[in-house]
């Protein structure tokens, strides 16, 4: 089915999804290796049965990846690659550059600390993320985009109450499935809640650090040893010299997922959370830890 859909002049959303997921064999969220190299198979002789040429794009992507058997793409990777239609998280990849400003904004809206916002917040954040990154942006376009995003989460928490389950969603309608399509990439869970690691997949990869760290993140009883080890005054926060030393020996333990010389990097994201300079516990969780504290 996926090489079917290779061969279309246009990709819908649901296709699309189709497709990364059936070239993400161990479900990672990664084309990667051996999966990578037979995507790139498939894909030229997709579009050579269709009569069609490889786009520029495709043919850069080849050219970059072909030969590279340690080669990794993600979801947004994808979508620069193939004749998608238009969506809700491309449109702000191409405007969203800094993880800092992105941490800025959530601390805004995320007041409670629990690693959530509310629906209902989504435009003023995207608007926010928009505003920071002194990018332009259609009102009209971006009301539309949270009003349908909003429509989704409501679709799905009211599913989720009635306990449904994976083939219920497959069930559904045509037309009501499409609905999902695009917010699955942002709440991936199906909880109906839009959370930081989900939203953070705005940023383009180079730049989202929090998907590093899903690989580190650890247990509240490890994470809370963690934090009064490191916490060394024990003023119940971190300061920037008490979390560089915590990042140091993360990346050493870690070298294989974590870069020490983009320590500064992930040191101003995290920090962009804290209040004046004071990480607390609960913010810092909100990057290493599993559960909610």
């Amino acid at each position: 089915m996926a090489n079917a859909y290779l061969q279309g002049v246009e990709i819908s959303a649901s296709q699309f999804l189709d497709i990364f997921h059936h070239y993400d064999n161990d479900g990672n969220g990664y084309i990667e290796g051996k999966e990578l190299q037979n995507f790139i198979k498939e894909l030229q002789q997709a579009r050579k049965q269709a009569g069609l040429e490889l786009t520029d794009k495709m043919k850069a992507f080849v050219e970059k990846y072909e030969q590279n058997a340690d080669g990794k793409i993600g979801i947004i990777e994808l979508v620069q690659i193939l004749p998608t239609e238009e969506n809700f998280l491309l449109f702000f990849r191409q405007q969203l550059k800094s993880c800092a400003e992105f941490m800025k904004a959530w601390r805004n809206y995320d007041a409670d600390h629990s690693g959530y916002i509310e629906a209902d917040e989504l435009k003023n954040f995207l608007k926010d993320l928009l505003q920071r990154a002194k990018k332009p942006y259609d009102e009209k376009k971006l009301e539309e985009y949270t009003q349908t995003t909003v429509k989704r989460l409501q679709i799905l928490t009211d599913l989720a109450a009635f306990n449904a389950t994976s083939e219920s969603f497959s069930n559904l309608r045509e037309e009501m499935l499409f609905e999902f399509l695009q917010l699955k990439i942002f709440d991936s869970n199906r909880d109906g809640k839009l959370c930081l690691s989900e939203m953070a997949r705005l940023l383009p990869d180079q730049e989202n650090f929090l998907l590093k760290f899903q690989g580190v993140k650890m247990a509240r009883k490890e994470f809370n040893k963690i934090f009064e080890f490191y916490d060394q005054d024990r003023n119940g926060y971190m300061d920037e010299n008490e979390l560089d030393a915590l990042l140091k020996d993360l990346c050493e333990k870690n070298s294989k997922m974590l870069e020490v010389k983009k320590i500064p990097t992930y040191k101003t994201a995290i920090m962009a959370l804290s209040d004046g300079g004071k990480l607390y516990r609960t913010e810092l969780a909100l990057v290493l830890c599993t559960e909610a504290m």
